[in-house]
């Protein structure tokens, strides 16, 4: 942590004398009508990445900025205005409270202590309603966009090297995700990873352009944490899960993913623990080409029937619809 925090403040002052100054890249954040979770990140770069769908380059483009430290960071939702900041990874995610009515709104965040010049950007939130029927926590990687993910070489050519239009969507999931979405528009659809927040405006292009739902992306920091080299994508879904939980008491969800890494695992827990808030949990077989690619399928066990909680097993979206509506959920 030391070695990484010592390089970034190195980066930070070069960029600095360079005359560049912060900007805030806006994420899609969600709330109630009470609050809202605000998220983005501070960065110095040269060309602030965009989420339109028209836009494309090659990975690694999106790990070039510099995350600032600190940075003061105002937020205005209507007329109230929040003071807060940035972690050390230049992150913004923070709860403030507002009141809000339910679906879409945008909300302003620009850096503080920068000088006039310094640019206000608009982030897209989307305040759950209280009488949706559901909400649908969904894993990207193997699920909506193929990428074989777990292989290390094959992860950094996918991240870093691959020009993004270039990436597969997974056979069926968006137009299943259009099928619910245009039932139950109330319902919210939150995309949760274990990609870096790098690639959070390359991950939103891909979903619009390949014609999913719009969401807050559930991202993580790939810096190193006091104990570890590299942060656990497992134990960022599982937090992530049971923050949904207690901030969402009364709302169900289903849980979508694919067996060549950990999504049964972490969903058969999270059943266990909170079965009252899972409607569903639909798994993505993966082919055999796929699952080689991935490493392998996890392992079947009995963990997962010691609830009420109906599994899914499809290889495509047309399976989860077949057995969704065979639930009564569509």
């Amino acid at each position: 942590m030391r070695v990484d925090d010592a390089v970034r403040e190195f980066r930070e002052r070069r960029a600095r004398r360079r005359g560049r100054i912060p900007i805030v890249v806006p994420y899609t954040g969600y709330g109630s009508t009470s609050w809202v979770r605000v998220l983005g990140r501070v960065l110095i770069t040269r060309h602030a990445p965009s989420g339109s769908p028209q836009e494309s380059f090659r990975g690694w483009r999106s790990f070039t900025g510099i995350p600032v430290d600190g940075a003061p960071v105002e937020v205005t939702i209507g007329d109230t205005v929040h003071h807060v900041v940035a972690d050390n990874g230049g992150v913004i995610d923070v709860r403030v409270e507002a009141q809000l009515t339910p679906g879409w709104h945008r909300i302003t965040l620009q850096t503080e202590g920068e000088g006039r010049h310094t640019p206000a950007v608009q982030a897209p939130v989307f305040v759950l309603d209280p009488e949706a029927p559901f909400g649908i926590v969904s894993d990207i990687d193997d699920t909506v966009m193929v990428t074989a993910l777990p292989r290390p070489l094959l992860a950094a050519w996918n991240t870093f090297v691959l020009n993004e239009q270039a990436r597969s969507p997974t056979p069926g999931m968006a137009v299943l995700y259009d099928r619910i979405h245009h039932e139950h528009q109330a319902a919210p659809f939150l995309y949760l990873s274990t990609g870096a927040w790098n690639v959070a405006p390359t991950l939103s292009r891909f979903l619009s352009r390949n014609l999913y739902p719009p969401g807050p992306l559930l991202l993580t920091d790939w810096g190193p944490t006091p104990d570890r080299v590299f942060r656990s994508g497992r134990a960022h879904k599982i937090d992530e899960l049971e923050r949904l939980a207690h901030e969402f008491p009364e709302m169900r969800w289903i849980l979508i993913g694919d067996d060549g890494q950990h999504d049964e695992d972490t969903y058969s827990g999270f059943a266990r623990a909170h079965p009252e808030n899972v409607a569903a949990v639909c798994i993505r077989q993966l082919s055999i080409g796929e699952a080689v690619l991935a490493g392998g399928r996890s392992r079947a066990d009995d963990r997962r029937r010691t609830t009420d909680v109906p599994w899914i097993y499809a290889p495509d979206g047309g399976g989860f619809l077949t057995g969704l509506i065979r639930l009564g959920l569509l």
